[in-house]
């Protein structure tokens, strides 16, 4: 193609849709990553901020009863607003908003970004702040992909060109969730596989539209969770203890995704007549539990970093595992804004350094020295395992935890841990979370999943018709 070509812009016959050069798109993924970085920071900042109100609430009213009454009623008032907002204006935001881009990169959904985005973060902002066991990075996902949609209507961008900056959107809203910029773009490429249509026009999009999001970020002032973990190097006579890790993470993968669907339909069928009130009481419990056991609400993002320097006995960590697990299965299904990483990365955190104690205990009298940190290496390597078993993309688990960790000196151990949770969750007959929640709201719809190579066919819609709350 000639320079002169290579500028012009063509316009093509589809409605009068604009095909323009490579080299303005790139303009146009950056614009739409940065904007995505800048909105995902003061989603991060404006969460964080709301979340003292414990604090606020025990420096005016004292430690007590009467406090803890009142905490149950500010999170219950809080996450039920955050309910009605999605429920009535924009039932596509609840949850985690992942399900709801795939499918519009399918061609199954639309991207309705005029009232997902104020609506996703204002009602992410009520329920995250008010301590549901939820995650930041299903919101600025949607977020992200939802500008793009925005940018492709202002600028009447074809259909192909909508489709990457969806992919470059949602890319960039994961890099703001985590400020992981190369996980994110590995996210597109291996979760989205089935939805992506891989060009180098997209592919390069993704890139640009992540590190501007991490740019934006930073502009803001990076407030993206630190979870960094000390770990040391292992000896590789223990490199198959991460393939039993990952056999067992395997199993705890399949069971989260099936008891997140169980815990979806029984709240559906349960709550049919008087929907608002399990929000109600969701919000009570966890505002009780924002005072007596703190460790049990949020996302855990906190928490990560803390738990294996803390040097907790085997019995209280068997005690979060198990408070996190309950309370991220009451939390999913309330019908907000809300993702599941950062619950998954937490759960498998408290499961990590729970065999790692246990292979202490085990390894006792071998001959040689087992390292002081080889909790935090498997609290680490069970991140990324658990991760791979419940989304089903272990090459992103490796990155995203390497990066949120810095653990560069685990690679090889992740690796073993998050192929083995992969297969042994493939071999049980596990599907990736993300695509069982999308084909269970289309049924709940009224609508017959495709298969991709049919949906990718399709046009991909911006403003389609509003669909009854499925969460």
């Amino acid at each position: 193609m000639s320079r002169d070509a290579d500028r012009a812009a063509d316009v093509s016959a589809d409605g009068g849709h604009r095909r323009i050069t490579n080299r303005l798109f790139y303009w146009i993924a950056g614009a739409c990553g940065l904007a995505t970085g800048v909105v995902g920071a003061a989603f991060h900042l404006a969460v964080d901020h709301l979340l003292r109100w414990p604090d606020w609430l025990v420096d005016r009213m004292g430690a007590g009863p009467l406090t803890i009454a009142a905490g149950a009623g500010v999170a219950a008032l809080g996450i039920t607003l955050a309910f009605f907002l999605t429920r009535y204006l924009a039932p596509e935001t609840a949850g985690s908003g992942v399900p709801e881009v795939e499918g519009a990169l399918e061609g199954v959904r639309g991207v309705r970004w005029r009232r997902v985005l104020p609506v996703k973060f204002v009602g992410g902002v009520l329920g995250l702040s008010s301590g549901l066991v939820g995650g930041r990075e299903g919101p600025t996902i949607h977020i992200g992909a939802s500008i793009g949609a925005a940018l492709a209507e202002w600028l009447r961008l074809d259909k192909m060109d909508l489709h990457a900056l969806l992919a470059a959107g949602a890319a960039a809203g994961l890099a703001a969730a985590f400020n992981a910029p190369l996980a994110a773009v590995l996210f597109v490429i291996e979760e989205t596989r089935k939805q992506f249509r891989y060009t180098f026009r997209s592919y390069v999009a993704v890139i640009v539209a992540s590190a501007a999001s991490a740019f934006g970020m930073e502009l803001v002032g990076g407030a993206a969770p630190q979870l960094r973990i000390d770990t040391d190097a292992l000896p590789l006579v223990l490199l198959p203890t991460f393939m039993l890790l990952g056999a067992v993470l395997g199993v705890l993968g399949l069971a989260f995704n099936k008891t997140l669907v169980m815990a979806l339909d029984w709240r559906a069928k349960a709550f049919a007549r008087v929907p608002f009130l399990y929000p109600v009481l969701v919000g009570a419990a966890v505002g009780v539990l924002a005072f007596v056991l703190p460790m049990a609400v949020g996302g855990g993002e906190t928490l990560i970093p803390d738990l294996p320097l803390a040097n907790l006995p085997l019995q209280t960590l068997l005690l979060i595992a198990v408070v996190r697990f309950v309370g991220t299965m009451a939390s999913y299904p309330v019908g907000v804004p809300a993702g599941i990483f950062s619950p998954m990365l937490t759960f498998g955190t408290t499961v990590g350094l729970i065999f790692g104690l246990l292979l202490e205990m085990a390894l006792v009298h071998l001959p040689f020295a087992v390292p002081p940190l080889i909790g935090a290496a498997f609290a680490v390597a069970a991140m990324g395992g658990l991760f791979s078993s419940t989304i089903r993309a272990p090459l992103v688990g490796v990155v995203l935890v390497v990066e949120l960790t810095g653990a560069f000196e685990l690679i090889l151990p992740l690796m073993v841990t998050c192929v083995t949770a992969h297969v042994v969750a493939q071999v049980l007959g596990g599907r990736p979370i993300y695509e069982v929640l999308l084909e269970r709201s289309m049924r709940l719809a009224g609508e017959v999943p495709r298969a991709p190579s049919e949906a990718t066919s399709s046009p991909v819609g911006i403003d389609e018709p509003s669909r009854p709350d499925t969460r």
